[in-house]
């Protein structure tokens, strides 16, 4: 038998940052799957140079999916003390990039797949290995259509981004917007003469903290989170080419992230009109002056209820009596939306460890991980 920490030092190995390719790891994974009498689906991207994988063992049936990213995010710019791309063992730790964000938990659904062969599998094992989860879920997005046939409804779902173990119900939904706001260029001696693309910017910022504000102070609310209501965000503003010129052109891009409570097309409906609050008060000097706002990506969050059956079988599982919601997204949302029962729950802390130098996974967590596959192999089989 293949041991997870055999796994994991070839998962680490490939430099599967999301700007590269990941089509090598997808193929050593592939044969690994196929090797172990798994059917074994590749999803390719468009462009051809990554892929997702779907792999099912076992009679037909509903079955347990267990679901993992293979992208990891970069190391450029971080202070590494260690080669990111190889396995590092140090007493209880294990260094590398990814061993928490999430090959840890890949080794370890590997590893399952190793024992799974030899076993007398009643119910369906099914595996989803996607790519590009870290810019945004945008691999899922492109599977979905070609893997929502393939899944079936199986019974329960685990995405193992790290939670210490912990079953998590729920993340907020996030979405990435790109605001191009137009105005009038000029001479900057005339100033007052133009309509600045930078003061619609400006003035569009203000009406997103106001709606901060509102959610803050007014909004639903979720006290499972350590910021309990939807956010707003502006990430990147720029404009103007030079100091004498009054600018024509202003672009921002910003995010809200959102309880399951507030609806995100309700909230884009409101960013929408505050922009045209904001074009609009500048049209009397300038009839062109706008705010174009465009939503270039989505992920859903995840409310698992409390009362679903999904929990207390996950509980079990992990050998855990708590329930959490995390901060950060996940791809879970997506199998919750075709009606599968989803949790988060993987080795690691994302607090702690997660996208950090000297990323690193301690060995006891991989081992509660591989303890807790045992139990969805044995549930599988009875």
């Amino acid at each position: 038998m293949t041991s997870t920490l055999d796994i994991l030092d070839r998962l680490i190995s490939f430099d599967t940052v999301s700007r590269n390719s990941n089509l090598e790891l997808a193929r050593y994974a592939e044969a690994f799957l196929a090797e172990r009498g798994f059917v074994v689906h590749r999803i390719d991207d468009p462009d051809g140079e990554k892929t997702g994988l779907y792999a099912e063992k076992g009679p037909a049936g509903d079955g347990v999916l267990l679901s993992a990213h293979t992208d990891v995010v970069p190391v450029d710019g971080q202070d590494w003390t260690k080669d990111p791309f190889r396995l590092t063992r140090e007493n209880d730790r294990l260094y590398g990039r990814g061993t928490t964000d999430m090959k840890g938990y890949v080794a370890s659904i590997l590893s399952l797949a190793d024992r799974a062969a030899k076993a007398d599998l009643r119910e369906p094992l099914k595996i989803a290995l996607s790519y590009d989860e870290e810019v945004g879920c945008v691999g899922i997005q492109r599977m979905l259509d070609r893997l929502a046939p393939m899944l079936g409804q199986p019974r329960a779902c685990f995405v193992g981004e790290p939670t210490d173990m912990q079953v998590a119900v729920g993340h907020k939904g996030k979405a990435a917007l790109r605001a191009v706001c137009h105005g009038q260029a000029g001479h900057s001696a005339l100033a007052p003469k133009f309509v600045n693309a930078l003061h619609l910017a400006t003035d569009f910022v203000g009406e997103l903290r106001a709606l901060q504000n509102a959610y803050a102070t007014g909004g639903n609310r979720d006290l499972a989170y350590s910021v309990p209501y939807t956010t707003f965000h502006v990430g990147v503003l720029s404009g103007g080419t030079a100091l004498n010129i009054v600018p024509d052109r202003a672009e921002m891009t910003f995010e809200y992230r959102h309880l399951a409570a507030d609806r995100g097309a309700d909230i884009l409906a409101q960013i929408k009109a505050a922009a045209e609050r904001v074009g609009a008060s500048h049209r009397a000097h300038f009839d062109g002056a706008r705010v174009e706002v465009e939503q270039y990506n989505a992920y859903p969050g995840l409310d698992t209820p409390e009362t679903d059956a999904v929990i207390g079988f996950a509980q079990k599982l992990a050998q855990s009596n708590e329930t959490t919601k995390v901060a950060f997204g996940t791809e879970a949302g997506f199998f919750s939306e075709l009606g599968i029962p989803t949790v988060v729950c993987g080795p690691g802390s994302m607090e702690g460890q997660g996208h950090k130098p000297d990323e690193y996974l301690e060995m006891s967590q991989l081992n509660a991980c591989d303890a807790m596959m045992d139990r969805i192999l044995d549930d599988l089989c009875e």
